[in-house]
């Protein structure tokens, strides 16, 4: 019985955990680890965020160019909706 337990702890551990991605703060590069979204469609999701302010809703990425019902309905177990702003880039002087 002890021998199951060990196997099952280290199958545990040895799982990645996979946490939701935050549109509303996440980076392109950040976006592009979810499944469906590549390069293309993560620039347009940062792109739409600067331009309305932050997404109150995951439907509201149906509104980002690209980003079709059918396709957001398999991207959206992969993300979350955050609260928090995305950081304001540093600005040099």
């Amino acid at each position: 019985m002890r021998q199951w337990v060990w196997v099952w702890l280290a199958l545990a551990w040895s799982v990645p955990v996979l946490a939701a991605v935050d549109v509303n703060s996440a980076s392109a590069q950040q976006l592009e680890a979810v499944k469906g979204i590549g390069p293309a469609k993560a620039r347009a999701i940062v792109d739409y965020r600067s331009r309305n302010g932050p997404f109150k809703s995951l439907d509201d990425l149906s509104k980002v160019d690209g980003i079709g019902p059918k396709s957001l309905e398999k991207m959206k177990p992969e993300l979350q909706l955050g609260t928090k702003p995305p950081p304001k880039p540093a600005v040099k002087k």
